[in-house]
């Protein structure tokens, strides 16, 4: 599960990244609000590559994948992107954790089989 979480997180990181560039276009937002809720976003997504196997770590990506359809209200093609997120991190928890249960039911299977091969 670790490794297809952290490839949506560090895709929205970059994807975060370029909402920066267009909401700096905004007349609204000043550059050092943009770039500070921003900054703050790819920051926790990148920290939470990290915490994805922590207690509360799926739901902090919950969390960050609320706020990327927020995010809609200030740059439009958000809304789009951040449903598209929002389905390939469910994609990413859900099958992250079927592949994680097959794996341990490998290596029990492999460790069962070890003794009596000896």
């Amino acid at each position: 599960m670790r490794t297809l979480c952290a490839s949506t997180l560090i895709g929205e990181f970059f994807v975060i990244g370029f909402a920066g560039l267009v909401a700096m276009k905004s007349d609204d937002l000043t550059n050092a609000t943009v770039w500070t809720v921003c900054g703050i976003g790819m920051l926790f997504s990148v920290l939470l590559c990290g915490m994805i196997t922590r207690p509360g770590g799926v739901q902090l990506g919950w969390a960050l994948q609320i706020a990327l359809v927020a995010s809609g209200f200030v740059v439009p093609t958000m809304f789009i992107l951040g449903v598209a997120f929002g389905a390939l991190w469910w994609a990413s928890v859900h099958y992250g954790r079927r592949i994680d249960a097959v794996k341990a039911r490998w290596a029990a299977q492999a460790e069962a089989e070890a003794p009596a091969a000896s």
